[in-house]
Parts: C-alpha cells; sequence; structure tokens
C-alpha cells in the first residue's frame, strides 16, 4: 500500500507539471490529499488564491461547490474536481429553486448568503460571506435594512444573537458534520481534560457553542490554536484540520470531539473523504471532469462574491 501510495504520489507530482496545474486542497481532505496540494486553505481563501496562480489548469480537492467558486472567479482557467459526487449537505440543504420562492415571500430583503451553497443561490444573492466574516457582512448592512440568511441555521441564529438583528430571515440548512456533535460527549472530555480549551465552528448547535472558550472559522480556529497559551485543545469541527493542527503546533495536543453516534470514533466529513489519491491522478491525467457554469449564472454568482470581496454591496 505505501508503494502504491508513493507511486500516485509520483504521478500526481508529474502530471501538474505536464498539465500546468496546481491542486487546492481543503484542511477537510485527508492527510494523504493535503500532502499533494499546492495550497491549503478554508473554501474562500483558497478559490481567491486561485485567481493569482501561475496554472492552465486548477484541480480543487473538496467538494463540489468550493470547485464552483473557484471557477466563478478564474472563468479563463480550467477548473477540474477529482470526485463531482463530493457534494455537500449544506449546499444541498438550499435548492436554488426553492431559495428562489422563499426569498419572493421577502420582497425588498437583502440576501446574505453563506459561501457554503451552490452557484444557482449565489446567483440570487447580494452579498455572500464566510464564517470568518459573516458578523462583519450582517453589519455592513444598514439596521434598519431586513435581511435574509441563507443556508445555515447555526450560524445565522449566532450572527443574529451576536447583532441582535430582529429583522433577518434565516433559511433552515445544516451542516451534517457541525449538527451531530455531542454536547454530553464535549462535556465529558471537558471532566478529562479540565486545561483544555473548546474550540469550535459557528456551524454547530446553540448548547455546543455556548461552552465553546473560542467561536470561529477553520483559519480562524487555527490561528487561535496557535496563539493561546493552553497546550490541549478540544476541537468541535471536522477533524480533517487536525493533519494541519499538529503540522504546525507538534508540541500541543487536539482532541477531536465526538459524534452523538456512539459508533463513530470522529465525526467525518463523509463527502471530503470522497476525494483521494487516485481520482487526484485520474483527474488530472484525463482533465475531467471539469466545471461548466453558464456565463449568464455566473457573472450574478460573481457578483454576490465580489461584494464580499469588496466589503459593500454594489447592485
Amino acid at each position: 500500500m505505501a508503494e502504491n501510495r508513493n507511486d500516485l504520489v509520483r504521478q500526481i507530482a508529474e502530471l501538474k507539471r505536464s498539465r500546468k496545474a496546481v491542486i487546492l486542497a481543503h484542511y477537510y481532505t485527508t492527510p494523504d490529499v493535503q500532502a499533494v496540494a499546492d495550497f491549503l486553505g478554508d473554501s474562500l481563501a483558497l478559490s481567491v488564491q486561485a485567481q493569482s496562480v501561475d496554472a492552465e489548469v486548477i484541480l480543487f480537492a473538496g467538494v463540489h461547490f468550493m470547485a464552483e467558486t473557484a471557477k466563478v472567479l478564474c472563468p479563463d482557467k480550467r477548473v477540474l474536481i477529482p470526485c463531482p459526487e463530493a457534494g455537500c449537505s449544506l449546499a444541498e440543504s438550499c435548492d436554488a429553486r426553492d431559495f428562489e420562492a422563499f426569498k419572493a415571500k421577502y420582497p425588498g430583503h437583502t440576501v446574505v448568503s453563506y459561501v457554503n451553497t451552490t452557484v444557482g443561490v449565489k446567483a440570487l444573492t447580494d452579498i455572500c460571506c464566510t464564517s470568518s466574516n459573516a458578523l462583519q457582512v450582517v453589519e455592513s448592512i444598514p439596521r434598519e435594512q431586513p435581511i435574509i440568511f441563507a443556508p445555515d441555521r447555526n450560524l445565522g441564529s449566532y450572527i443574529q444573537k451576536l447583532t441582535g438583528r430582529d429583522n433577518m430571515v434565516i433559511w433552515d440548512g445544516a451542516c451534517h458534520v457541525h449538527e451531530e456533535f455531542s454536547l454530553e460527549k464535549i462535556l465529558e472530555l471537558k471532566r478529562l481534560h479540565p486545561q483544555a480549551r473548546v474550540v469550535a465552528h459557528p456551524e454547530c448547535k446553540a448548547p455546543v457553542i455556548a461552552v465553546a472558550d473560542f467561536v470561529g472559522s477553520t483559519a480562524a480556529i487555527l490561528n487561535f490554536c496557535g496563539q493561546d497559551p493552553a497546550l490541549e485543545f478540544i476541537v468541535v469541527t471536522e477533524p480533517g484540520i487536525l493533519a494541519e493542527m499538529k503540522r504546525r503546533y507538534p508540541h500541543k495536543s487536539f482532541i477531536p470531539a465526538p459524534p452523538i453516534d456512539s459508533t463513530c470514533g470522529c465525526n467525518d466529513c463523509r463527502y471530503m473523504k470522497m476525494v483521494t489519491l487516485e481520482n487526484i491522478a485520474r483527474c488530472l491525467e484525463r482533465l475531467e471532469p471539469e466545471v461548466v457554469i453558464d456565463e449568464e449564472t455566473r457573472r450574478r454568482a460573481e457578483r454576490s462574491i465580489r461584494n464580499m470581496i469588496n466589503g459593500r454591496i454594489d447592485r
């Protein structure tokens, strides 16, 4: 198996050179996948990075909406996704046609959508946000202006609590990973590790957020663990991030929070783990599957992403 893995790593390196390709990998992919990436990060940071890479081909080692976002921002580059079946429970909880009907019920509302959405939903959005800047985006909108926030009900409720925006309508969607963490098991881990700090993603449910010492995006959690003097952390997000945590801070310990289902040791994203060295190599060799978006949809989706990047809503 090790020899096969080494062969795949060499094959991927050769294909990257011959195809003039780069690999962008999300923190939630497996350590093997992260190891062959040229750039590692969260979804939007990687898509923004894609705009400046000197490459003809971008392979996005992540889930489908991430590759779509890269294509929206890089229309002149060929964007590949090694496993197009790798979806996202959160993005899939908000169908574009259903969301269009939902939006029609609230005329005059400014639509704020999490970047974890399909390109169709982004095309119906005024301004996108990430877990790290959702608070900033919502606060940039005048308080008297009503808002639709989609699709994550947990992130939306968290931001609503922080801002006191009672004129915010929240779509009822969720991420299967962050929905399934067990509060009771986290409290038990805190009892067993009294010096450990609990770091949680804002997609978690409110009771889990309430016991966290720090709440933030994957990038923010990584930075916090480096800056905080604690030596132990209970990590309440997808455990793929632990590989980067251990690489950055080898002198610290990171404990993955368990899910409600006691038969599972960790709370993996089943979609992220569908990306493998095998399908990366095959994708680079064949230069497919490729992400294709019709230009009208792409332009409308780009506007909502650019509005976030520029910090203002340009209609």
